[in-house]
């Protein structure tokens, strides 16, 4: 069934001045759920910068192996924060082909993503396992609360936070510092033992020159929007596991972290090499 246009339920309050990351992000991936401003943004970009979609899109395929690779491990509980709006397959969705009793609470602070997920889950009539709700990973402690009133997920329990090209997106503080290091931190510390983080962040290291320059302009584009990026090198990326132990292959590009968890439906993407999807991830377990 295809999904509305967000004109017809724009939520009170949405910033219609400026393209949204969220619904950019969207767009490259083939959805619907976008305005006329994130558009135009977009289409300039991949009219720039084509690597931008293939890479959107093997960002959301490996969220797809991520949660196939957990799910077959035990867990039954995910907490996708920045999960933007539902496209190209959702992290319940994909859990719901491995398991029966998933539990997925989806977290964004963006107002049109918040509804179309809203609305997904209403049409598939799945709201007793699965929600949404509005918050804000940079205020780590209320979000964490704002889960538990859900009663969806059991915090007593494993479960797996899942940061997929949000870290790279986050705003600053309101003192325009950099509070992702600092939130992950938190997060890592109200993770029950047992339960799993997996992140991919964008990253200018290791690409060749003419791809970094590419990738510069690229975030001086989105300097204009409502969100800037910030791309951070392997080692900054890898610093938000802290001592958490990683699961193999460590970190890594994310065509290269368990290819075998494909579904054989899953559109091929083909990179020259590896480093071309810009996008370095992994995955670690709280013991």
């Amino acid at each position: 069934m295809s999904q509305p246009r967000p004109e017809t339920l724009t939520p009170e309050g949405v910033d219609l001045e400026h393209p949204n990351v969220a619904r950019v992000y969207d767009f490259y991936l083939g959805g619907s759920a976008n305005y006329a401003i994130d558009r135009v943004f977009a289409e300039k970009a991949l009219e720039r910068y084509p690597f931008v979609r293939p890479a959107a899109m093997a960002n959301r395929l490996f969220l797809h192996r991520v949660v196939r690779y957990l799910a077959k491990r035990g867990i039954r509980q995910f907490i996708d924060v920045g999960s933007g709006v539902p496209t190209m397959g959702s992290t319940h969705q994909v859990a719901d082909e491995i398991v029966p009793d998933a539990h997925c609470v989806y977290i964004d602070n963006e107002a049109v993503a918040v509804a179309h997920s809203q609305m997904l889950l209403e049409r598939e009539d799945v709201t007793d396992r699965h929600t949404v709700i509005q918050a804000d990973l940079r205020e780590p402690d209320l979000l964490w609360s704002k889960i538990a009133d859900s009663g969806v997920i059991d915090l007593d329990q494993p479960v797996a936070l899942l940061l997929i090209a949000v870290l790279h997106v986050t705003q600053p503080g309101p003192d325009g510092e950099d509070v992702g290091p600092q939130s992950v931190a938190r997060f890592r510390d109200l993770l029950p033992s047992g339960s799993y983080l997996g992140i991919t962040h964008g990253t200018d290291d290791d690409v060749p020159e003419y791809r970094k320059r590419e990738m510069s302009d690229f975030g001086k584009m989105y300097d204009k929007s409502a969100t800037p990026v910030l791309w951070r090198s392997h080692a900054d990326i890898e610093k938000f596991f802290g001592e958490l132990p990683m699961v193999e292959p460590g970190a890594t590009w994310i065509p290269l972290w368990h290819p075998e968890e494909s579904s054989e439906n899953a559109p091929e993407i083909e990179f020259d090499a590896p480093n071309d999807s810009v996008l370095w991830a992994g995955v670690a377990h709280k013991p």
